[in-house]
């Protein structure tokens, strides 16, 4: 299930036009830590991913399940 996470956010990040300060900001998550969700290298725990999907205004499904973001 995690393994689409790091693509989708990256996904729905770029989708919404926000660069990586930009939501880093809107998240409270630091840059170089969203960078590494991004990439792959951390996981986020289950508060941070709340938070990110607050940021990006998704369903958090759309980040754990790798959905297409319904508009």
């Amino acid at each position: 299930m995690q393994k689409n996470l790091h693509t989708q956010l990256k996904f729905l990040r770029e989708e919404r036009g926000l660069s990586l300060d930009e939501l880093a900001l809107k998240a409270r998550v630091g840059v170089a830590r969203l960078q590494a969700y991004e990439s792959g290298e951390e996981v986020p725990s289950n508060q941070t991913i709340l938070k990110l999907s607050n940021a990006l205004e998704v369903p958090t499904s759309n980040l754990l399940d790798g959905l297409e973001p319904v508009e």
